[in-house]
């Protein structure tokens, strides 16, 4: 374990704290990645890295909740332009490169290891944090660190038809690299008021941070996840084990109805379990009867299910 006598504060969420990682300067400016953890640490050497996806930041404690139960430490990253991470000079949620989001959660790993004594390590992403950490965990410098990977309704792929795919291609790639912050049509406002308490869901989040709209996506940030996306789809070689976790059904909202309350409303779930056998070699890939696009966030009962699938696979594949 290191000898860095690393500051960490008080968190937003009461009962953690953060630390902000200083990482090389972006072509906007200073960027940092900030690393969370609860207060109140377990002894042991296993932990759990949690990567939210876009227009997200870390929130849910009951899944801090869910590990630690399970004597596994938990942090999660606020990748550079999210949540903690996010500056006042900064496009929210913006990148061009997702290596710059594979450099984030390298720095939060060698914080784990180096300096939190952490020996076996989860990596735990949900979708575009999905998709971040299968190209971490199968190409990054320190990618050895990781000794499993738990995707909670990964991005793996663009949730459009496949001849729209193609048709926009081409000029959404040229848009991303001439005019990279232009801004492309938003994301439906319903799976954010599906999930918030002040609207027809159960959860508190800093609507700052993580808008009931969303934020904008833009042209650069677009070509910059299909870019991604193609190296999935060309085949990945992740060798350490992988348990992939999705909806059983997947709605493009149009209008309000419960059913949105119990489907995945942002993402194709054909999409990941035509993509699950190109991750690597050993994929368990399980449905959520009635889960929504994040699988902890579901009502009660296909959270439950998710929790219960998650703890037979950690069984499974964590040492003894």
């Amino acid at each position: 374990m290191s000898d860095v006598q690393r500051v960490w504060s008080p968190d937003v969420l009461d009962g953690f704290e953060q630390t902000t990682l200083a990482m090389p300067d972006a072509a906007d400016g200073p960027v940092d990645a900030v690393v969370v953890r609860r207060r109140t640490q377990l002894t042991g050497d296993r932990a759990v890295l949690y990567v939210h996806g876009f227009g997200d930041y870390f929130f849910q404690t009951h899944l801090a909740d869910f590990f630690e139960q399970h004597g596994i430490r938990f942090y999660a990253v606020d990748l550079r332009r999210h949540g903690r991470a996010l500056r006042s000079y900064q496009l929210p949620n913006y990148t061009t490169d997702v290596d710059e989001y594979l450099a984030d959660v390298g720095a939060a790993v060698d914080l784990l290891v180096n300096e939190e004594g952490v020996d076996w390590l989860l990596l735990n992403g949900h979708s575009t944090g999905g998709l971040v950490a299968v190209l971490f965990t199968d190409r990054w410098s320190n990618r050895a660190s990781v000794n499993a990977v738990f995707l909670n309704s990964p991005f793996l792929d663009m949730n459009l038809p496949a001849w729209q795919e193609k048709a926009l291609e081409p000029v959404l790639s040229f848009m991303g690299r001439a005019a990279r912050t232009l801004k492309l049509p938003g994301l439906s406002p319903y799976y954010g008021q599906s999930i918030h308490a002040d609207h027809r869901g159960e959860w508190r989040f800093d609507t700052a941070w993580k808008p009931i709209e969303g934020f904008p996506a833009r042209a650069g940030w677009f070509r910059a996840i299909h870019r991604a996306q193609a190296e999935v789809a060309r085949g990945l070689h992740i060798e350490q084990p992988v348990l992939l976790l999705h909806s059983d059904q997947s709605i493009r909202p149009t209008e309000w109805t419960d059913d949105l309350l119990r489907a995945d409303t942002v993402l194709d779930i054909d999409d990941m379990i035509r993509l699950a056998p190109r991750l690597g070699r050993d994929v368990e890939v399980r449905a959520v009867p009635g889960g929504m696009h994040d699988l902890v966030l579901s009502q009660p009962d296909a959270r439950a299910v998710t929790f219960d699938l998650l703890a037979d696979w950690l069984g499974r594949v964590m040492p003894a």
